[in-house]
């Protein structure tokens, strides 16, 4: 079936952009508006910390600035995305971007002077009765102080961040574009050569044959090239802690998670409950290997679907009705603004030539929310309606209730909500589907989900730490010392009845996530709060208190954010109530797999 074309696609299948600019025109003339107020923060340079009234003024030029850009930001880049052969709008996207550059470096004079500002004049500036609404903003600019440095060592390390991300950047060219793999066979006979993309789909394979061929042919290009991976990899974990040393802080971790006003003590939680826990990761590989019927669980079997996918044809307009129910628990007013969503055009839907692939939730403090998808008629298009609709109301709500400086949300809290909608929609099909062959879909995809998000990522995390404090202590990062480290925590996670491949030795050499600067913890603790506070919403009445969280933005640090909605993440028992939904939905499965 050929793709529509654009201007094929119904209107009421596509987002209203003409609520952020009503013409191109418009858009034209607030970019060159913003390009003319950039020459006036000239004035402020030097002068931020003269007094109260210098320091309001520019750091609402500043944020004035920020905003305008923003919208014409968003504005450029999903008329883009909505079409990429549109070389008008593709222009729109690369002049926004330079855009983005030109006002990051006028702008970045105002953070180092708000840390000269001595303390005590920064105090009495704070009690000003027009200052005082941004007082938790300086809070954590101050927080960063002990930890810049003065301008000119600012200067010369800015100066070296493109030869600190080298390392990055040659694994992202090796392994999108230099790469190579041998051919395979589809699952149709065919021979053709296999690429990453083709490597997940056959995984999936009821074939043993084919994933075992999958498996062995990608990994023989990764095994030959382990010495360039350890090299790109050592030298970027080495940057991490130069960086973290001459920022004064005790170590790589630190210096990842601290700025973002979180303790440390997050990630050591996380890691210490995931391996109290791992014993129900053992008893999903030994269900798979029952299940499966052999005699060994290898690595290349650990993403079979144990339950054929069901049918269950679903088209847009039943699939809104599913999620107004599924997230009916969240209480009338946030189905309110899902409905808005439906009825005022934020949804891009449907797939067209040129459209930006997968599906995200954007927008800006001065419009609504949007969302993009490529929508096919099926299951995975539900949850992924439903997730984009957790991050595009919280980012309503947020915005319906800050200010414009409080009015985002940092990464560690924005997967909560969306993630949190996917539990929901979960909990939903479970008790309004009685067939037992559905039912067993739905949980082996709940129970896979969790797996790669929560055991998965903090294995990754605890990779990552340990590659980092090695290299801290002066340890060389070889090939050979970081797959055996690699095999025997592959082994650890996933138990006695996984085989022991040789090849997922060497698993470290393909992951991009070991170049992301402790990010992937992030994932598991998300997936576990969510999972947390559904079961609240659901069984204790939980839906006021999470709502305050989607309100909150960044007006307060996230762990008290989040604690607001019920989940404690200082302490383990948000993890420890995670991991019994697990086991119960573990429990379901079993009963309706092994008779």
């Amino acid at each position: 079936m050929a793709q529509l074309l654009r201007n094929e696609v119904p209107e009421k299948l596509t987002w209203d952009l003409s609520t952020i600019f009503a013409s191109d025109e418009q858009w034209e003339t607030a970019f060159s508006e913003i390009q003319q107020d950039l020459k006036g923060l000239k004035q402020f340079e030097g002068h931020v910390g003269d007094s109260a009234t210098t320091l309001q003024n520019a750091l609402e030029a500043d944020l004035k600035l920020e905003r305008q850009l923003e919208k014409v930001y968003v504005y450029a880049h999903q008329i883009y995305d909505q079409d990429t052969t549109n070389q008008t709008y593709a222009a729109f996207n690369t002049r926004v971007q330079g855009l983005w550059a030109e006002v990051s470096e006028a702008t970045a004079y105002f953070q180092p002077e708000v840390l000269n500002i001595p303390d005590d004049s920064l105090t009495r500036f704070l009690k000003t009765p027009e200052l005082q609404p941004y007082t938790h903003l300086f809070e954590t600019l101050q927080a960063q102080k002990p930890h810049t440095l003065p301008a000119d060592q600012e200067g010369l390390l800015a100066g070296v961040s493109d030869i600190l991300g080298a390392s990055e950047n040659t694994f992202g060219v090796l392994d999108n574009s230099d790469i190579t793999f041998a051919d395979v066979h589809t699952e149709d006979g065919e021979i053709v050569p296999l690429t990453n993309g083709l490597y997940s789909l056959l995984l999936e394979s009821q074939s043993r044959d084919l994933r075992r061929e999958a498996f062995e042919t990608l990994y023989d290009s990764y095994i030959r090239l382990q010495n360039t991976f350890a090299s790109t990899l050592s030298s970027h974990v080495k940057g991490h802690n130069f960086l973290a040393k001459v920022r004064h802080y005790d170590s790589a971790r630190e210096a990842a998670i601290l700025p973002h006003s979180l303790p440390t003590s997050v990630f050591d939680t996380l890691r210490q409950t995931v391996d109290e826990n791992l014993p129900l990761l053992h008893r999903f590989v030994a269900l798979r290997r029952k299940v499966l019927g052999v005699e060994d669980v290898h690595s290349y079997d650990l993403y079979v679907p144990l339950v054929d996918e069901v049918e269950f044809d679903v088209t847009y307009d039943r699939a809104q009705e599913i999620v107004l129910a599924a997230l009916a628990p969240l209480g009338q007013d946030y189905l309110e603004i899902v409905q808005k969503a439906f009825d005022e055009r934020w949804i891009d839907v449907v797939e067209n030539k040129g459209k930006r692939s997968g599906a995200y939730s954007s927008g800006t403090y001065d419009t609504n929310p949007f969302i993009l998808l490529n929508w096919q008629n099926n299951l995975n298009n539900v949850y992924t309606l439903a997730h984009e609709m957790g991050h595009s109301v919280h980012s309503y709500m947020t915005r319906h209730q800050q200010p414009y400086h409080y009015g985002d949300y940092p990464i560690f809290l924005a997967e909560i909500a969306s993630t949190t909608n996917e539990s929901l929609l979960t909990d939903y099909l479970l008790k309004t589907n009685d067939d037992s062959k559905f039912q067993a879909y739905v949980l082996n995809q709940y129970l896979d989900g969790f797996k790669g998000t929560v055991f998965r990522q903090t294995q990754f995390a605890e990779f990552e730490d340990w590659i980092h404090e090695q290299s801290a202590a002066g340890e060389a990062l070889t090939a050979d010392k970081m797959s055996a480290y690699y095999a025997a925590l592959n082994q650890r996670y996933y138990g006695p009845d996984l085989f022991p491949d040789e090849e997922i030795a060497y698993e470290w050499t393909r992951i991009p996530h070991f170049y992301y600067n402790y990010y992937v913890y992030q994932y598991a603790t998300g997936e576990a709060a969510a999972t947390t506070l559904a079961e609240r919403i659901i069984n204790h009445d939980g839906a006021e208190a999470y709502k305050t969280y989607l309100k909150a933005g960044s007006s307060d640090y996230p762990l008290n954010v989040i604690s607001r909605a019920g989940v404690d993440m200082n302490q383990a028992g948000y993890l420890k109530q995670a991991f019994s939904v697990f086991e119960s939905r573990l429990d379901q499965l079993e009963n309706l797999l092994i008779k």
